[in-house]
């Protein structure tokens, strides 16, 4: 019964220690940006409003910012500053976008 009881508190205090490791590297609000500006991005190609070349360049920036934001969660911490900067990077990329679907260039059908 004694080795059953430390088996059961020693999963607890494991998973409660992957929990809050994990937590301190999650932001949903991150990831719903980024899901938003990849559907923009797509909305854009398929309407026209994006030449192939603009789609291609918001993508890359799209993957940058990913990328980012992978390095700065691979010490298991995600900092507030950390988080302001992706997010400042996330709003230069929205305005990129919107300027690129609202110039004169328009993807001409093939």
């Amino acid at each position: 019964m004694n080795k059953y009881l430390v088996s059961i508190i020693t999963l607890a205090v494991s998973v409660a220690f992957v929990s809050s490791a994990a937590a301190g590297t999650r932001d949903p609000r991150i990831n719903a940006r980024q899901h938003h500006e990849h559907e923009r991005i797509g909305q854009g190609v398929k309407s026209g409003e994006l030449t192939r070349p603009e789609a291609k360049d918001l993508r890359g920036d799209q993957r940058n910012i990913r990328q980012e934001e992978r390095a700065y969660k691979s010490d298991g911490k995600f900092t507030k500053d950390e988080r302001q900067d992706v997010r400042q990077d996330e709003s230069a990329a929205s305005k990129e976008i919107y300027q690129e679907k609202h110039d004169e260039e328009v993807r001409t059908p093939k």
